[in-house]
């Protein structure tokens, strides 16, 4: 297993995917001997919404631009907090109930830091990145989110 030192962005491959996201690989990557504290989100899709069911999920990105963001929030958490390690990963295509959508992973030597930091990169995420959600309806109907 390596490590990262700090001010380092993690070494995903990818930040935008259409396979399933590896919850396991990323917080095995986050073990870091500097961290005492490593917070993991994982945004799931539900089976309903504002008291409709839901069939799936429909993600959409302009992934260059949407990679190029994410990378920049990442990095820019990792110096702010002064990170041992950070990742983020997020889905696109067709998604059902249960699925891992967008996950981030943070890792400091104290989890107050961790947590804050998690927060402000999955909050940059929804309101910057360029990814689009439609949801589909078990009644045939569907609607695209209004996103942040």
């Amino acid at each position: 297993m390596s490590t990262l030192s700090p001010h380092q962005v993690a070494a995903e491959p990818e930040f935008i995917t259409e396979k399933p996201i590896d919850i396991d690989k990323l917080l095995l990557n986050a073990h870091h001997p500097a961290a005492g504290g490593i917070v993991l989100f994982c945004g799931e899709v539900r089976d309903n919404h504002a008291g409709k069911a839901v069939k799936y999920l429909l993600y959409e990105s302009y992934v260059p631009l949407a990679e190029k963001i994410i990378r920049e929030i990442v990095q820019t958490a990792i110096q702010k907090w002064n990170l041992q390690y950070a990742a983020s990963i997020h889905r696109i295509g067709k998604l059902k109930a249960s699925s891992c959508a967008v996950a981030v992973v943070t890792a400091h030597a104290h989890r107050k830091e961790a947590y804050e930091a998690n927060q402000y990169i999955i909050d940059r995420i929804k309101h910057e990145a360029p990814i689009w959600k439609c949801e589909f309806y078990e009644d045939g109907t569907h609607e695209w989110g209004k996103n942040c």
